[in-house]
């Protein structure tokens, strides 16, 4: 059997009110698709209500973190189980993002804006698309200059909100001025394999904008953003194998908000599907 190397790095948990499945669960599903641990990234609170029907509620909070704490128990010597967030990143939460990050240690945070949240739309989309993607792209740098984030996930997330309205070519221009920030503040960006899964099936973000990064030199770090177990790790292999044919040569995971990193060749070697 090869030796394990790789970490779920995006996975949910039923606090989040849309993921299926509990925590042992998709750790069993790790250690069959041959990863060495798996880091649950569920989606954090927010104030005031922001998107409260699908993240876990504050009071939940102490919960969420003792029932990884009590599933990396029970896989000990098994699996490496982490404790990490999903934290929706909008102007104005910086305060409230950066006290709940210091309230227990967190292994990796994830940095996402998600325009499809109907508090998020209510606030900034003002009917123009191609504005809301440029917005969009704002957003993304601006939650990287916080230094509040390890890994800003999914980062194009964007051209599914209106498929027809999404014109790469159009929107290059302010995708570069976006990497080139981010590229200036050490953050990670995510390869997240559940965008074959969405209205436009490709990976987040596709390969163009895969390559604008490579040539930035910003680190990869690949999750499935799994909301049930049998999604821990798919796309592994396409993911990996695609990152090749671009260029990179390593991924990264993070562990104590430190950045890991494996070599491309290694960390398919290491799953026993390759």
């Amino acid at each position: 059997m090869p030796t394990p190397l790789l970490y779920e790095s995006h996975c949910h948990t039923p606090l989040c009110k849309h993921a299926r499945g509990e925590p042992a669960e998709y750790a069993a599903e790790a250690i069959a698709r041959g990863l060495k641990g798996i880091i649950f990234t569920d989606h954090c609170p927010l104030p005031d209500g922001f998107s409260s029907g699908v993240r876990m509620a504050p009071g939940e909070y102490d919960h969420y973190v003792a029932m990884i704490a009590q599933t990396r128990a029970d896989f000990a010597g098994r699996l490496d189980v982490r404790l990490g967030l999903e934290s929706d990143y909008y102007p104005g939460v910086e305060s409230w993002l950066e006290q709940l990050h210091a309230r227990v240690p967190l292994h990796h945070v994830l940095g996402s804006v998600h325009p499809q949240i109907s508090d998020y739309r209510a606030r900034y989309f003002t009917g123009d698309a191609v504005a809301y993607q440029q917005l969009y792209f704002e957003h993304l740098a601006r939650s990287a200059e916080t230094k509040l984030y390890d890994t800003i996930a999914h980062p194009d997330l964007v051209k599914n909100e209106a498929p027809a309205d999404w014109n790469f070519a159009r929107v290059r221009p302010y995708i570069e001025r976006a990497l080139d920030r981010i590229a200036a503040t050490g953050v990670a960006m995510e390869l997240n394999t559940s965008g074959v899964n969405k209205a436009l099936p490709e990976l987040n973000p596709g390969r163009a904008m895969l390559a604008m990064i490579q040539a930035r030199g910003i680190p990869i770090v690949i999750g499935a953003d799994a909301h049930r177990p049998t999604r821990v790790a798919d796309g592994y292999v396409n993911a990996l194998r695609t990152l090749q044919e671009i260029g990179f040569t390593e991924v990264s995971h993070f562990l104590d908000r430190k950045r890991q990193i494996t070599p491309i060749a290694a960390a398919l070697a290491s799953l026993p599907i390759s």
